[in-house]
């Protein structure tokens, strides 16, 4: 029994949050504490939506102390997730002393998409600053083919925003009918860089309807080798033949990449 009197104050503000809250919250109540586990739909800036599983656990003394949370989803990368939870926080450091995992869970709704706009700039810093000497490990390649692009202007444009945001490199590709992705940088930006490009509506339909890319193929994902060269920027370009297109591979050292994966396309 004596479990249960030791946190009856807590569990009176936990009872207020979980009234508040209504979604999947799962309760335990122990003799350190109470677990919350909440999990939410978030729409993101480009309308995707992200589903962030919130873990809250209130200790004894709860609202006055702070809850420790834990932050998790299969959209967000690792960086973002620890971005996620770092500014809730913060956040929960302004309600000390009243009930706020409903005040959290309203918050992150509201503020998710301004918390991971810029994915880069966080991690980037990081990696710079702790292991300078060996940030060119970190560094992956991606080689994606897509099928076709209806509204190109604005597609061109949305691949171009992606790669400044997350800072790749590289080059989007047309020739004939064939379109390429070639990007360079951090892997978890080259992982949001697939999410966002599988998830978003990039596209219209044949009717003009916006539309997520469903013809997409992950051709090759891969650590950057030394032999390879580093893009320094990213650009589209159009090139009139094959041929061009091989000595752009050539030139950057991907001979290899371009022989295996482009001459099926054409099949």
């Amino acid at each position: 029994m004596h479990s249960h009197s030791c946190c009856r104050g807590k569990a009176g503000c936990a009872r207020q949050d979980v009234r508040a809250v209504r979604v999947c919250a799962d309760q335990s109540a122990e003799t350190h504490g109470v677990t919350f586990r909440i999990q939410i739909n978030v729409k993101e800036l480009l309308d995707t939506d992200i589903l962030l599983k919130l873990v809250f656990h209130l200790p004894v003394n709860y609202p006055s102390t702070l809850p420790e949370i834990s932050v998790n989803s299969d959209q967000l990368t690792r960086a973002q997730c620890t971005d996620v939870k770092d500014k809730l926080l913060e956040q929960a450091k302004k309600h000390l002393s009243e009930p706020m995992v409903h005040e959290l869970v309203l918050w992150i709704q509201e503020n998710l998409k301004y918390v991971i706009k810029q994915p880069a700039t966080v991690c980037n810093e990081k990696t710079t600053l702790s292991k300078a000497e060996s940030t060119e490990d970190a560094i992956w390649m991606l080689l994606v083919h897509l099928d076709h692009m209806r509204a190109k202007a604005k597609y061109v444009k949305t691949v171009e925003k992606w790669a400044s945001d997350l800072r790749l490199t590289g080059r989007l590709m047309f020739v004939g009918k064939i379109i390429l992705i070639l990007l360079q940088g951090d892997r978890s930006n080259i992982k949001e860089y697939l999410i966002l490009q599988k998830t978003s509506k990039v596209d219209v339909d044949s009717s003009g309807k916006k539309c997520k890319e469903k013809m997409i193929s992950v051709l090759c994902e891969t650590k950057v080798q030394p032999q390879h060269k580093r893009f320094q920027m990213f650009e589209v370009k159009e090139y009139s033949t094959l041929d061009e297109l091989q000595k752009e591979f050539e030139t950057a050292g991907l001979a290899t990449l371009f022989s295996e994966f482009v001459p099926p396309l054409l099949k």
